[in-house]
């Protein structure tokens, strides 16, 4: 079986996005692009004291997809077209924007009140031209719903975003072929996972350290290790700690991408209109969006506050 390379580490740098919360921008930022994948963040992992939590108060996407992975914390989410609900930790939410939504995506009420541990990842997937005005959809899928597989020796462990591993088959659907597998390999232990020959491809070490490609790069928490282009099969290896590691493929659309913010089309004419339909409120609005501006401001002055005062 031809043996994928990985033919870049970059490590991206820590920024503030949405409200203000800390993110590493693994897709998007040190890596521009992978076809089909425009971002992916790594937010936190973040300890919050009481008040604290930030998250991304309305905004809008067009022509694209969000997929939000919660590790720990939680998100509560709301959008124009009246759908809602609150991401528990080990929660995956597939949204496809298609047409164009208003959304926000919250700290949950507890986590705000209480404070605690804030971590999980978005990334974005672009569409082909042909879906990229579908009706908006949701999968929302809890954590006891995410297929999670054992290899026979019991040393490694993946979860089955999208995709297949190991003989388990994601529920979520896709409109591309992608895989997304979230791996935990015990330490000293290693594992080959069986990739499509056309798709294009990354790992993202987000806990602990190891090798990552058949040319076994050393990678460690925070580093993105991004595939050749050729090859079907993946070798992952844990050092002497444990390794968490994201491996995310998807089949390349091989279209123009014109991007401005959270609008994503093919031509610059696309991108005006969707200017103008969310200018024109054409995208709706979510009630008590002021609310929800405040309690940002009110976290970020508390934020400012506590770190004053250390």
């Amino acid at each position: 079986m031809a043996q994928r390379t990985v033919v870049k580490i970059a490590t991206p740098k820590l920024q503030r996005e949405g409200g203000g919360f800390l993110v590493r921008r693994v897709i998007g930022g040190v890596v521009p692009r992978c076809d089909p994948f425009l971002m992916l963040d790594h937010i936190g992992p973040t300890e919050h004291k009481p008040g604290e939590a930030l998250g991304a108060p309305d905004h809008p996407h067009r022509g694209f997809e969000t997929v939000t992975y919660v590790i720990d914390g939680g998100v509560k989410h709301q959008d124009s077209a009246g759908n809602k609900g609150v991401l528990k930790a080990g929660w995956v939410q597939w949204m496809t924007a298609g047409s164009g939504v208003v959304h926000s995506e919250m700290p949950t009420d507890d986590l705000l009140k209480n404070g605690g541990k804030q971590e999980g990842f978005q990334l974005w997937v672009n569409l082909p031209s042909k879906n990229k005005m579908m009706e908006p959809r949701y999968q929302e899928v809890p954590a006891e719903t995410i297929p999670s597989v054992k290899t026979p020796d019991g040393n490694v462990i993946v979860k089955v975003i999208a995709g297949e591993s190991l003989g388990a088959k994601s529920t979520i659907e896709t409109l591309i072929p992608i895989m997304f597998l979230d791996i935990h390999l015990k330490a000293e232990s290693q594992f080959s996972q069986t990739i499509p020959e056309s798709c294009n491809g990354f790992v993202y070490v987000w806990r602990g350290a190891g090798f990552v490609g058949h040319n076994l790069l050393p990678a460690h928490m925070g580093q993105i290790g991004v595939l050749g282009e050729t090859g079907s099969e993946v070798l992952l290896k844990a050092g002497t700690q444990d390794c968490h590691v994201l491996l995310v493929c998807g089949q390349p659309i091989n279209e123009p991408v014109v991007q401005y913010g959270p609008f994503v089309m093919n031509t610059q004419a696309e991108i005006d209109q969707a200017i103008e339909d969310y200018r024109a409120g054409k995208l709706g609005e979510i009630p008590g969006k002021e609310d929800r501006f405040r309690q940002t401001e009110a976290a970020q002055a508390m934020q400012k506050k506590n770190s004053s005062a250390t």
